[in-house]
């Protein structure tokens, strides 16, 4: 049988089933709904409901769904029918119905009947409950779902339903107002898509009649005096520009383009902010990035005539797009760059330093005006600075950035944020008195610092960049906050520094840096506040995992005292500390143990020492976080062969495990597995044996020795305990892991054609006792008292038992169950009808249905 034919097989079966369920509990369901006795079911319950339904429309599009489920009608007859029915339910009737309809042969069928009393003028639209915000979600749900063919389409224009969805656009409820406009989006483009059979024009008659309606309604908004309808059609219209990229959206633009332009200079619409995303929208459409005609000068125009703030994003946009023309590209950058560029004129002589730009785009006093206001030269601050750091993060710059320049200005606004700039100008007088300790304008700074280290050149200003950054490190008005985001500017440019100390030999330059920037974190590891000391943790982590390859490194953290006061700080009364502290012992291992040439420092520091500190915090540590850096640690260590010969390794592993499994947190046993997944690895291989079972071997005697002497020490380990105890675990990835690296662990030992016959290995004590462990493991998180030191005649240390138990225990079907959704059950109609009935209050007179 093909894959094609085995995939339509199992299509039918899927429709047959869910069609069977739905004759058999539709009815209950729409009986229980429709109750007028009872307030109304869980929205919960409608939700999965509806889904169920999605389901069976996808598998049945034909009319036979309703016919043959005549109580489908009748429910919502009956809801229709009440003089006041749940808002719940109606919307629920609303969504159902648009679901129903989506296929033509349904719509057709339901049309005469149901479907004007549900979405016309004389259904709930003129009724007391149409200000309940859920119906008029659940009437803009309902239409979207049935709007996939040309009746829909025209039933719905035909009866004034385009009015109604444009009124929607401004509704109270955001929810309900985003659903229109993006209903509107589609309606345009099925009329557009489904009805058009010529090339279009500007012409009215030559778009099809819904399509016509929707433009003229947008056209009759964008020339009205009404503010909030001009912002409507604007968000309209950004949506249609960034989801369709028709040609005929160019047809469209090239009808409205005037009045659009006219909006840049309208200051009584105060739109230009929506102008900005949907020229961006337009921009990225290959509709208009490769046009010569009016798009690219409407660009610039509004690149001219925006504010510095409004600019902004559109400016960055650009500036990511690879095929914006060359004149615009520089225009963008000009506009993002004319903050930076007035800041560093603000703080220079007049002569000193000309700035980052020959000319500017917009006015510079628009600019200088904003920076000598304390609430806009912060957002504007902020904003440049954020679209800086996402311009310097991008992997491949579609744009040259003037980095020396920017780093410059960059330094000059944490010199201006910290007080340690006499600025020469008043413009740089007042701009220092707004950012005097704004941790705001701290942080995106120090953000974009960081995201600069990866360009080059900028070489000249690192003496004068670490002398900032210390002495923000030193600083005690640095607040917790802005010191992490220093920590972190201060290792990117540290590996910076590294790198250029490599190449031109400034040797004595790194030396003195790194002495200054350890006095420092010896100062900050004492500090009273525990974000304090958590950062600078985690900054110790980082350099050393940057560079503890190199020498100047290595020998400045030696000689200091971190390496004690990271060590005390195992101790510290914070758990996040302890944790941060035991990712810094474990990584400093790497410097003091596991390098060739590893340092002789002193007894205190020897490797047993710190190992049993770790397994003491790992067993008795009251609070999850360090016991996970614990583990974490150990797997690091294991993975780069840290741990010793493999006898040691497995004595290591032995220990780890016997204190994970009691562990209560789900993660810590998650990571004891994995600790055991790398350690069976880098043991089979140390062997030997194959990894996958059909590959040569020398000899079958080698082989068989080697897969013996592998088991013993699986067992001796007690691997196998911890695994199979896993499957049963209440928590279900740990279960999933564990069954598969048994999965992975049975493959190396059998070939599929050698796996034994489960029931033929009833037969010895240790098949009887592996067959009722199989029998236990298929209760799951469910089994009481699982054996764990032999119970039941179960040895988890027998070699032979354990391979035994590999090749009978059907580890595919615990797979299959560990892997299944855990709402799986409560997804089944059956379940679903249950929780139905029981909040609409009629579960007792119900109670068989449910079965």
């Amino acid at each position: 049988m093909s894959r094609q034919e085995s995939w339509f097989i199992a299509r039918a079966r899927r429709r047959f089933a869910m069609t069977r369920e739905c004759s058999l509990l539709l009815p209950r369901v729409c009986a229980a709904l429709a109750d007028p006795r009872q307030p109304g079911s869980d929205d919960t319950c409608l939700e999965k409901l509806l889904d169920w339904f999605r389901d069976l429309t996808e598998f049945d599009p034909t009319a036979e769904l309703v016919q043959d489920n005549p109580c489908l009608t009748e429910f919502i007859t009956s809801v229709l029918a009440l003089p006041e029915p749940s808002p719940s339910i109606l919307s629920f009737t609303l969504r159902l119905a648009g679901i129903l309809a989506a296929s033509e042969n349904r719509f057709q069928h339901l049309q005469e009947k149901l479907l004007v009393r549900l979405f016309g003028r004389d259904g709930p639209l003129n009724s007391a409950l149409w200000e309940d915000a859920s119906v008029r979600s659940g009437w803009v749900e309902g239409v979207h779902s049935m709007m996939h063919h040309q009746p829909a389409l025209h039933f719905l224009c035909d009866g004034g339903g385009i009015d109604v969805i444009f009124t929607l656009q401004g509704d109270p409820s955001l929810f309900v107002a985003s659903a229109a406009s993006q209903l509107l989006v589609h309606m345009l483009t099925l009329s557009v898509e489904s009805e058009t059979t010529k090339h279009l024009s500007m012409k009215d008659c030559d778009w099809p009649a819904c399509a016509q309606m929707i433009i003229k309604r947008i056209e009759d908004s964008l020339q009205s005096s009404s503010s909030s309808h001009i912002k409507q059609s604007l968000k309209l219209l950004t949506s249609l520009f960034g989801s369709c990229r028709a040609t005929w959206t160019e047809v469209l633009w090239l009808g409205i383009a005037k009045q659009i332009e006219s909006f840049l200079t309208e200051e009584t619409v105060q739109a230009q902010q929506m102008l900005a995303n949907l020229l961006l929208n337009m921009a990225w459409s290959p509709v208009f990035c490769d046009t010569e005609g009016s798009f690219w000068p409407l660009v610039t125009s509004a690149l001219e005539h925006l504010t510095p703030v409004q600019a902004g994003p559109l400016a960055v946009g650009l500036l990511r797009f690879y095929k914006c023309p060359q004149d615009v590209r520089i225009q963008a950058l000009t506009v993002l760059l004319q903050p930076m560029d007035c800041i560093l004129r603000a703080a220079s002589q007049p002569l000193e330093y000309a700035g980052l730009l020959d000319e500017s785009v917009s006015d510079p006093a628009t600019v200088e005006s904003l920076l000598s206001s304390k609430s806009s030269c912060v957002s504007l601050l902020c904003q440049t600075l954020a679209h800086l750091e996402e311009l310097l993060s991008l992997i491949h710059l579609p744009v040259d950035l003037p980095y020396t320049s920017l780093l410059h200005s960059l330094m000059t606004i944490l010199q201006f944020c910290n007080g340690f700039l006499s600025p020469a100008s008043p413009l740089g007088s007042t701009i220092s008195r707004i950012l005097i300790n704004c941790f705001r304008v701290q942080m995106s700074a120090l953000d974009a610092l960081a995201a600069l280290s990866e360009r080059k050149g900028c070489d000249t200003l690192l003496g004068s960049l670490f002398d900032i950054l210390l002495a923000y490190l030193e600083s005690p008005n640095t607040s917790p906050t802005v010191l992490k985001k220093t920590f972190q500017a201060t290792s990117k440019w540290l590996v910076r520094l590294q790198e250029l100390s490599c190449s031109n030999s400034q040797w004595q330059q790194t030396e003195k840096i790194l002495e200054d920037v350890f006095l420092v974190l010896q100062k900050r590891l004492c500090s009273p506040c525990w974000e304090v000391r958590d950062s600078s943790l985690e900054f110790l982590t980082a350099l050393i995992k940057c560079l503890r390859d190199q020498d100047e490194f290595r020998q400045s953290l030696l000689s200091s005292e971190v390496l004690r006061l990271t060590e005390n700080l195992l101790e510290d009364p914070e758990s996040y500390v302890r944790a941060s502290a035991v990712t810094a012992v474990g990584h400093l291992a790497f410097i003091t143990y596991f390098a060739p040439e590893s340092p002789a420092i002193g007894n205190q520091y020897n490797k047993e020492n710190t190992v049993a500190k770790l397994q003491e915090i790992l067993s008795t540590d009251p609070e999850g976080f360090p016991r996970r850096a614990v583990i974490s640690i150990f797997i690091k260590w294991l993975r780069q062969g840290c741990t010793g010969q493999l006898e040691d390794t497995e004595r290591f592993v032995s220990r780890v495990i016997q204190t994970v499994e009691h562990d209560l947190d789900w993660e810590v046993r998650l990571g004891g597995l994995e600790l055991i997944e790398i350690f069976c690895s880098q043991t089979i291989c140390q062997l030997g044996l194959p990894k996958c079972p059909y590959a040569p071997v020398s000899s079958a005697v080698t082989s068989s020795i080697h897969q013996n002497e592998s088991l013993h020490i699986f067992c001796r380990a007690k691997v196998f305990n911890f695994l199979f105890q896993s499957l049963c675990d209440c928590d279900q990835p740990v279960g999933q892991r564990a069954c598969d690296i048994l999965l992975g662990l049975r493959c190396n030992f059998y070939p599929v054609s050698t796996l034994k016959d489960s029931q033929g290995a009833e037969d010895s004590r240790a098949g009887r006792s592996i067959a009722w462990l199989q029998r236990t493991l298929r209760q799951g998180s469910l089994a009481q008292n699982f054996p764990t030191d032999g119970g039941n005649g179960v040895d988890f240390q027998d070699p032979e038992s354990m391979l035994l138990a590999l090749g009978t225990i059907d580890l595919e079907e615990l797979h299959d169950e560990l892997n299944k959704s855990s709402d799986h059950v409560e997804k089944s109609p059956q379940s679903l009808l249950q929780d139905i009935l029981a909040t609409v209050g009629t579960i007792e007179e119900n109670e068989a249905d449910c079965y």
